[in-house]
């Protein structure tokens, strides 16, 4: 069996990175914050191009070399250490503490090269061959381990057939870089069956729904021929218009950004990832004609017709349902299913909403 770590040698390298990378930002922030209330003062002779002037100015200077001296002497030390050493097995506790992280700020540690950064990983389960497969494509801040179980929806739709496989990768990136490269996966995978593959399925969970319609778009884009083989999309829970708490969070960036003395903690608002911001509106690719699709919403409310979203995605971001003819998805309306009493994060344990996938996969003979 083998040895199980909840850390690993080169987490230790990626967090030195970030802290490294931390004390580098906390500075800038004190700067502008010392900057801005200057400027009240001495006007613009306090500094200029976002930095302060004279020996104040130099101390930064001095605390960001000394930090780039220290930061670069650790790199090559924890870097030394993880690359000498056999990585145990990870632990699913650490594979969580990494999906949050990764959602929270994984555009900077992808950009950055941080060993931190969980790289993109399409595993397929055991099958007999089915020549049928279903993409399991989680949401922000999850790992792939959120479709495992014995009641889950790959189990479920294991029963009818279909072999499953479930999509790792970094929520943090953003969601068009995400689609792209799942588009590329998606070739590869197909075109390395051992089995010829006549159906393909796309299942995205929240933010897995939008990546899925963009890996879908960027096939189309790119002539792949995965997507000759994609037949069906079911999407659980996804912001096809955006969820509102990620427009909150871009108001309360607006709000500070207002006044000179609050303007520079509007950066700590903005350390959220790419992958974050673009759940503000949602706005990917239009749905590719021709492709049927199941929309199906959570409501915390019991009460039907369910009007309260699920806490965090709205009844009609999910169903795809738009006032504006332009970015109404076009979902008939027996495609559109609303799980009543549920929660966002229950759509992926829901026993309902799982027997409106199978149903509306393998309807069944009255």
């Amino acid at each position: 069996m083998p040895r199980v770590s909840p850390v690993h040698p080169k987490d230790l390298h990626g967090l030195g990175r970030l802290a490294v990378d931390g004390v580098a930002g906390i500075t800038d922030l004190v700067e502008h914050l010392h900057l801005s209330i200057a400027g009240t003062v001495l006007g613009p002779a306090a500094g200029r191009d976002g930095r302060t002037a004279g020996l104040t100015g130099f101390t930064y200077r001095a605390v960001r070399g000394i930090t780039g001296l220290v930061g670069a002497g650790l790199d090559r030390v924890l870097g030394g250490i993880a690359g000498s050493s056999s990585s145990p097995a990870s632990s699913s506790s650490r594979d969580r503490a990494l999906a949050i992280l990764n959602g929270i700020l994984g555009d900077h540690l992808h950009a950055t090269s941080n060993p931190l950064a969980i790289p993109m990983r399409l595993s397929r389960a055991p099958d007999r061959g089915s020549r049928r497969l279903a993409v399991f494509v989680h949401g922000l801040c999850l790992a792939d381990d959120c479709w495992q179980g014995a009641e889950s929806l790959p189990s479920r739709m294991a029963e009818h057939g279909f072999a499953s496989v479930q999509v790792r990768y970094n929520t943090g990136r953003g969601i068009a870089d995400n689609g792209a490269e799942l588009a590329e996966r998606l070739e590869a995978l197909v075109g390395d069956s051992p089995h010829p593959v006549d159906e393909l399925i796309l299942v995205g969970h929240s933010m897995g729904g939008l990546v899925a319609r963009s890996a879908v778009a960027s096939a189309g884009d790119r002539g792949l021929k995965w997507k000759t083989r994609l037949s069906r999309m079911v999407f659980l829970g996804t912001p096809h218009f955006g969820a509102p708490l990620e427009r909150a969070g871009h108001g309360v960036d607006r709000l500070l950004g207002l006044s000179r003395f609050s303007a520079p903690f509007a950066r700590l608002g903005r350390i959220r990832s790419a992958g974050i911001t673009d759940l503000r509106h949602g706005s990917v690719a239009g749905l590719a004609t021709g492709l049927r699709c199941l929309a199906i919403a959570a409501s915390r409310s019991a009460r039907t017709p369910a009007v309260l979203g699920d806490g965090l995605v709205p009844v009609a971001s999910a169903l795809g349902v738009h006032a504006d003819p332009d970015r109404h998805l076009g979902i008939p309306a027996e495609d559109r299913i609303v799980v009543p009493g549920t929660g966002h994060l229950d759509l992926l344990c829901s026993r309902r909403a799982h027997d409106h996938v199978i149903d509306w996969l393998e309807p069944r003979l009255s």
